[in-house]
């Protein structure tokens, strides 16, 4: 029931608060009666301030329309590159009409950006995905609000986190021959276990692995994050945070961690500096500090929009990383979309160079969790370099903010472009391939005719035909049966204009049955991915 009166109260304040918000306009207005009365500011201010405590936060957009690159303005365009039931991967692509410009932005890296599911949006991360544009191709995995997932997509595990960063890491690869792979906070963990599978399949696996501020081992200076999840048992974590979706949502009767309880949370782990914060914006807005004002409305309009997330994903994830410790002590099996149990072995890792980042005032993943990484990956040579430590950064600095910008990108940038550099040189990675697309045509095409092949802005693709003439102008020998009830279509053979292997029109995903999950211990049935063309001026 108490997301239902969750849901009653909210809907009750909402129109106070909107009252409010018109109200502080009209006090804050110096051309109306209103605003020229006494002690006008302090009341705008007051019903501003009420306004923001009482509205509803939505999620939050990128909003990124462009960046620069080396000085040259680059559009940036937003899409929707897979669509999954509980999660969308979405790319930013670039575009520019400068030739020198797009010939850089070509040949440089790809990175996929695994965004935490652990209360916020993926926004969260837009300091982090606005700074990377500037010298990567950039993805980034959206994860969806659980509320509106209906409740016919199935359920949501940790597994299931695990197998879709598979899936998004293969897509890439396909398109680049590889990747690099950037997890921040939370995914830290199932982007190592993904990886770590992948390695004991003998897949290739990504170039390099950012590991920012996240519980790879979370008995290492625990938080009060860590400090709860210790404490409480399996079952208290169930009975009393887990609760289900009210009718007036698509999602309606699944069960979740509410967003709502999760950012009580947020508040309860400092709640003095938020109540100090609140106060500031007060006097900012009774001084007519507009900047900071607007900082303050920035940051809670990203701090306050919080999403509920799947039962079974949580809690599995309470249990797996902060209770059991599973990927530290070599007991975690993952389930594969065809329902088979492989047990996570970071120690088989050995083609994908690793760097970890922490702040030094993380009071969220606490100091060394994250560097455990190393020390599970033991095929991965150490090097100089490999962990970074950032003074005096808490847990948002290391991936937002001025520190993320001037410490710890120009760091990421440089590993990333190291080890890019050798695989281009080995031929590892290459840019992006426009797969070329048949036209769906009878098997027997009735005027005896190849089927034409159609591409997106590519390279044009040419059949190669299994008939070779004998000489100069000889006719062919294959004599047509207009008797036959059948005809063989001509097998046709592609290959892209840069010498790429032959590719097919579409790769087969490794999510089975669209990202729902299989019943335990069921095959599951693979589906075809769909691929998208590619405009060959944008990178």
């Amino acid at each position: 029931m108490l997301y239902q009166i969750y849901e009653a109260q909210r809907s009750l304040l909402e129109p106070f608060a909107d009252m409010a918000d018109a109200a502080a306009k009209a006090y804050g207005n110096r051309h109306t009666l209103l605003g020229q009365m006494p002690m006008a500011q302090r009341v705008s201010a007051a019903y501003a301030l009420f306004h923001r405590l009482g509205k509803d936060y939505e999620k939050p957009e990128f909003g990124i329309r462009s960046v620069e690159v080396d000085g040259v303005e680059v559009a940036i365009h937003e899409r929707i590159e897979i669509d999954k039931p509980f999660c969308q991967l979405l790319r930013f692509k670039r575009f520019s009409d400068d030739p020198a410009t797009l010939t850089k932005l070509k040949g440089q890296p790809p990175v996929l950006i695994v965004a935490p599911l652990s209360g916020h949006y993926a926004t969260l991360l837009r300091d982090t995905v606005r700074t990377m544009l500037e010298g990567h191709k950039v993805y980034i995995t959206d994860w969806k609000n659980a509320r509106m997932v209906p409740l016919s997509e199935g359920e949501f595990h940790l597994d299931d986190y695990v197998n879709y960063v598979q899936e998004f890491i293969r897509h890439l690869q396909g398109k680049y021959r590889n990747c690099h792979v950037i997890s921040v906070c939370q995914p830290t963990v199932p982007v190592l276990a993904a990886v770590s599978l992948m390695a004991s399949r003998g897949e290739k696996t990504p170039i390099t692995m950012t590991m920012m501020g996240g519980p790879i081992d979370a008995r290492k200076s625990p938080t009060q994050v860590n400090a709860l999840a210790v404490q409480r048992s399996y079952e208290w974590f169930e009975n009393n945070v887990i609760y289900r979706v009210p009718p007036n949502y698509p999602g309606a009767g699944r069960r979740v961690y509410p967003g709502f309880m999760q950012h009580t949370g947020f508040i309860a782990m400092n709640p003095d500096r938020h109540a100090s914060s609140h106060y500031d914006y007060f006097k900012d807005l009774v001084k007519g500090d507009e900047s900071s004002a607007e900082s303050h409305r920035k940051f809670y309009d990203e701090y306050n929009a919080v999403l509920d997330m799947d039962a079974d994903y949580y809690l599995e994830t309470i249990k797996t990383v902060f209770q059991d410790f599973k990927l530290v002590y070599g007991t975690w099996d993952v389930r594969s979309p065809d329902g088979t149990l492989e047990r996570v072995r970071p120690q088989d890792i050995t083609g994908t160079q690793q760097l970890t980042v922490e702040g030094e005032l993380d009071d969220i993943s606490g100091s060394g969790q994250t560097r455990a990484a190393h020390t599970l990956c033991k095929g991965v040579p150490r090097r100089e370099g490999d962990h970074l430590e950032v003074k005096g950064a808490g847990h948002y600095g290391i991936f937002s903010g001025r520190r993320w910008r001037t410490v710890v990108y120009p760091q990421v940038k440089s590993f990333i472009a190291e080890f890019h550099a050798k695989a281009m040189a080995t031929q590892e990675i290459a840019p992006e391939r426009v797969q070329p697309k048949l036209e769906h045509t009878p098997a027997a095409p009735l005027n005896g005719e190849a089927p034409k092949a159609t591409t997106a802005a590519a390279p044009v693709a040419t059949p190669r035909s299994n008939h070779t003439p004998s000489g100069s102008g000889a006719k062919s020998a294959v004599k047509r049966d207009s008797g036959a009830a059948t005809r063989k279509a001509t097998r046709t053979v592609w290959r892209t204009a840069d010498g790429a292997a032959p590719m097919t029109t579409a790769q087969p995903s490794s999510a089975a049955s669209g990202g729902k999950r299989p019943a335990r211990g069921s095959a599951a049935k693979k589906a075809p991915a769909k691929t998208a063309g590619r405009t060959a001026a944008a990178r």
